[in-house]
This record gives structure tokens, C-alpha cells and sequence, in this order.
């Protein structure tokens, strides 16, 4: 059995001034959990201190592992369905645009009047 604070396997994810750090563990009785980890600079280092750094960690014990990714997998697929709608949006409102420019073209065009004295 591994110590508690073993860490298994890891992978890193770096997002700016946000580590997350994803951990297989196991634990006392041998059971494998997934640990999550948040490290969030808050503040920087000076020749004096180190920085400080803000900490949150989730476990997820292999029960829960298929529950958890199958929401994780919907709440991506939300996220980049609502992404598309707002690029479709964009580009509707963009076209609108367009064709209102457009009407207003033929609009003058075909109800304009040429004066000649």
C-alpha cells in the first residue's frame, strides 16, 4: 500500500497566474482517488518573501469518477454550444448589418431623384 501523500500519476495544467495540478492518490485502504488542486498566486515574491499562494483542492473517489467526467463532459459540451451561438449571433448581426446597409443602397437608388435645371 502507498503512503497517503504518494502521488501516483500527475499532470499539470498552467492558466496564467492558476496552476491546477490533477493527482491519482490512493489511500489507507488501498482505494485510488483523484485529488485536484488549485494554486492561485496572490501575491508575488520580493528579495525578502516568497509569494504567497492561495490553495483549493477537490477528491473524487473512484465511485463518483464516471458521474463526475460524464457532467464535466456536459458542462464543456454546454460551454461550447453556447460559444457557437454567440459566433452564429455575431455573425447574424453582422449579416443583418449588412443588409440593412445594403436596403438602404437600393432603397436611395431606386427612390432617388435626379434634378437637372
Amino acid at each position: 500500500m502507498a503512503d497517503k501523500t504518494a502521488i501516483l500519476f500527475s499532470r499539470t495544467v498552467k492558466a496564467g497566474k492558476r496552476v491546477y495540478y490533477v493527482d491519482v492518490k490512493q489511500d489507507r485502504r488501498g482505494e485510488f482517488y483523484l485529488s485536484f488542486t488549485e494554486s492561485k498566486r496572490v501575491q508575488d515574491g520580493t528579495e525578502l518573501s516568497a509569494p504567497v499562494f492561495e490553495k483549493h483542492k477537490i477528491f473524487l473517489y473512484r465511485e463518483d469518477m464516471m458521474k463526475f467526467g460524464e457532467a464535466f463532459r456536459e458542462a464543456v459540451a454546454f460551454v461550447e454550444s453556447q460559444e457557437q451561438v454567440q459566433e452564429r449571433g455575431q455573425w447574424q448581426d453582422q449579416d443583418q448589418e449588412a443588409s440593412a446597409m445594403q436596403a438602404e443602397e437600393i432603397s436611395a437608388e431606386q427612390f432617388g431623384f435626379d434634378v437637372e435645371f
